[in-house]
């Protein structure tokens, strides 16, 4: 098992860098200090490798969602730390970080890290609609849901191709999208006349 997880971490990293297409196994073995006969043991093809990248950044991903939808309190708050969390997750985890790049390069693999978290976001905006939390116009919460899938690859093109943040904001991913959320629950428009 440890040689296994010494895999999956070393193959994370290549993902990031290389991507599916530049990967290689060599490099993963070099890195985790095992034989390319380690390797195959444990994963006999490159896909079974990033398969496992996936699964594992997928079960990251799924403990913070769970962990925050046990969190007492307004669905909306709910949301918002659900998306700030998301985004800690993308800077923080390299884990996390490949697998929605393998998930964005390989269609069919192990899954979209989107389908983790998004029925969450669904859920709890739902209930923040029903519950009078957000206004009440058509097809408000998936407007917002909306919001959130652009947000979030957006904070992970940032992260990914290291976008420089504007002079004087801050250089977190997460603390960006706080100040976003700031600003779209008070609004943009100033009153009209």
């Amino acid at each position: 098992m440890r040689t296994r997880g010494v895999l999956v971490r070393a193959a994370a990293v290549e993902f990031g860098e290389a991507g599916y297409g530049g990967a290689r196994l060599s490099r993963i073995c070099e890195s985790a200090a095992v034989s390319m006969g380690a390797l195959t043991f444990h994963f006999p093809i490159k896909a079974a490798l990033a398969d496992a990248v996936e699964k594992e950044g997928g079960a990251i991903t799924r403990a913070l969602v769970e962990r925050l939808r046990k969190k007492r309190g307004p669905e909306l708050d709910a949301v918002i730390g659900l998306t700030i969390g998301l985004a800690g997750l993308l800077e923080e985890d390299l884990v996390v970080r490949s697998s929605v790049r393998l998930a964005r390069e390989r269609p069919g693999g192990a899954g979209r890290w989107v389908d983790v978290w998004l029925p969450a976001v669904l859920e709890l905006l739902h209930r923040a609609y029903e519950g009078g939390q957000l206004r009440q116009a058509e097809g408000s919460f998936q407007a917002v849901a909306d919001m959130i899938v652009y947000l979030l690859a957006g904070a992970e093109s940032q992260i990914r191709y290291g976008v420089a943040a504007p002079a004087g904001a801050s250089r977190s991913a997460s603390d960006q999208l706080e100040q976003i959320w700031r600003l779209v629950l008070c609004g943009v428009a100033a009153e009209g006349p």
